[in-house]
């Protein structure tokens, strides 16, 4: 068991393995009637991270689901992670997950049913962690392992947090670096340092714990987490939902050190390039901004990543308390800000 490497059993890794943008559009796109579910609060209409149901009373009920491939040779560090990941969702919408079932696929006739039992036994870890239950799940035989959770939570409706909700003036925070999508290509080429993998395991089997106090606040007009598209997708997702372009400060966006030592030896995961190629012509750069490393920083798929919050300028000291308050002292600064629509979505200066 210990000498298996479950990214070995995988082409993708982590939220690097999500359908490239520009294809999920086409496959999303539908003629048929649209039903009128007043109760929606947010579905398909939108790119944001959960669906949220009113209750009628109140509060609203948020629904997700995550699932990938393995993203670390280590089964019980993929169980947590995975299961990090999906909860996320539901911080991002400045809610509190209540509850979680598993989903799995597995290749029975390639890996062990004792890898299984414990990548269920880290989601229990991460569930605990929550404060949730891991109530049930479904397995299936699958040709590449794969592992998630379905995940609900609740929500007071005046404290729901959307995505394209900012506004203009909003100041942005990340509470993750970027970069981790590095490491783990790094692992799967099996050249990562002991000590950076450390640093990337528990990076990516954190909680976003603090958006359900986030979500109290007023004046956080948007908030979602960084995955699979990366920092300049999500904030694209952000910026034009809500009708708005933005500036990021590139030397102010939290970025993996660990990350930029593999740069020099070509290590980019696939799914970089296929960011990139979805939305580059979205992006601009202002002169003295490294563009060939912002290149393969700012696409970089992350897994379970930080939080993107816009922030009236008049609650940034609150967003910073409770910033503090959550141990995220290393990023009470703002990365940037949400500016009047532009010929560029957004400008990297």
């Amino acid at each position: 068991m210990d000498t298996v490497k479950l990214t070995q059993f995988s082409h993708g890794a982590g939220c690097g393995c999500k359908i490239a943008p520009a294809v999920l559009d086409k496959i999303l796109q539908s003629n048929s009637q649209v039903t009128d579910h007043k109760q929606l609060l947010v579905g398909n209409s939108s790119k944001d991270d959960a669906a949220v149901y009113d209750l009628g009373n109140g509060t609203a009920l948020i629904s997700t689901t995550d699932f990938f491939t393995p993203i670390v040779d280590d089964a019980f560090a993929f169980g947590k992670i995975a299961s990090a990941n999906a909860i996320s969702d539901v911080y991002a919408m400045g809610g509190k997950p209540i509850l979680a079932i598993a989903i799995l696929g597995w290749p029975v006739e390639k890996l062990s049913a004792e890898l299984a039992q414990q990548v269920l036994e880290g989601a229990r870890q991460v569930c605990a962690e929550a404060g949730i239950p891991l109530a049930g799940g479904h397995s299936i035989d699958t040709p590449e392992p794969i592992f998630g959770l379905a995940v609900n939570g609740l929500v007071d409706i005046v404290n729901l947090k959307q995505n394209n909700t900012a506004k203009q003036g909003d100041l942005l925070f990340l509470t993750k670096p970027i970069g981790v999508g590095i490491l783990s290509t790094a692992q799967k080429r099996e050249v990562l340092k002991d000590e950076h993998l450390a640093l990337m395991l528990t990076q990516l089997s954190s909680l976003n714990k603090a958006g359900e106090a986030l979500g109290k606040i007023a004046g956080v007009h948007a908030m979602t987490d960084v995955t699979g598209f990366g920092l300049l997708g999500h904030l694209i997702e952000m910026a034009e939902g809500s009708g708005l372009s933005a500036e990021l400060i590139y030397n102010s966006i939290p970025i993996l050190a660990a990350a930029k030592e593999y740069l020099p030896q070509r290590i980019i995961p696939d799914a970089t390039y296929r960011n990139w190629n979805g939305y580059s012509s979205k992006v601009g750069f202002a002169p003295g901004v490294n563009v060939m490393e912002a290149f393969t920083i700012l696409p970089d798929p992350q897994t379970n990543g930080g939080l993107l919050i816009a922030v009236d300028p008049g609650s940034v000291s609150e967003v910073q308390e409770v910033l503090k308050n959550f141990g995220l002292i290393d990023f009470i600064e703002p990365i940037g800000t949400m500016i009047s629509q532009s010929e560029k979505t957004i400008t990297v200066k």
